[in-house]
């Protein structure tokens, strides 16, 4: 694991090969005692795009700390709305504890926030249009990720991803969407819903719409 004082170094170098968004993530980033000092850090070595990602387990405490450090941006990771299907995926009794942090961000200056989940066949895949609704009604960002084989469990296999392409025809569906324009380096596709309602939708597609030729 890296020093705090490596990590401020590596910050340095990015900044000077013209880097000049950073993301702070891990594992997860709040666990680690004095990442709030980091991000200042980063902020006062004048990183322009200054964003975190959190299981939002630690989150409601956190957010005006993180605000007043300088962070601009939020993703939490949320494969469930189902509070004993959260605990099983994530080991964790703190379905509440995530809630809360959401909304908090979306009481603060960091909102909207974004909201990862990855759909995976049979676990989480009948969730899709709760989560877009729970897009409307929070006003947040609800980003579906096709499940990747970064495999080291060795339990991905193809039949278990949920095409980005599905999850468009599912939601549209119900609530007609229209795409938002995006950098062509931007990895998620993303749509507004054209009855006016709050909240996004966002669709990263690395395994069916691979997406690398077009990184910056």
């Amino acid at each position: 694991i890296l020093s705090w004082p490596e990590l401020d170094r590596l910050a340095e170098i990015f900044l000077g090969l013209g880097i000049r968004k950073i993301r702070v993530t891990g594992g997860e980033p709040l666990v680690r005692e004095g990442v709030e000092d980091y991000i200042a850090r980063l902020h006062a070595l004048g990183v322009r795009d200054l964003s975190i990602t959190t299981n939002g387990h630690l989150l409601a405490e956190r957010v005006q700390r993180l605000l007043a450090s300088g962070l601009r941006r939020i993703n939490i990771s949320l494969d469930s709305l189902q509070p004993e299907r959260f605990e099983r995926i994530t080991r964790t009794k703190s379905f509440l504890s995530v809630m809360r942090g959401i909304d908090a961000v979306q009481s603060s200056a960091l909102a909207p926030a974004k909201i990862n989940a990855v759909l995976v066949r049979g676990i989480n895949d009948d969730e899709v249009e709760a989560f877009a609704e729970f897009a409307r009604a929070r006003g947040v960002v609800m980003r579906f990720i096709e499940f990747m084989p970064l495999d080291a469990d060795r339990h991905w296999h193809r039949e278990a991803v949920v095409p980005a392409a599905e999850v468009h025809r599912r939601i549209h569906a119900r609530w007609p969407l229209e795409q938002i324009p995006h950098e062509r380096s931007e990895t998620a596709r993303k749509y507004r819903f054209t009855d006016g309602a709050a909240g996004e939708i966002g669709l990263i597609a690395p395994v069916t719409q691979p997406f690398c030729g077009h990184c910056s």
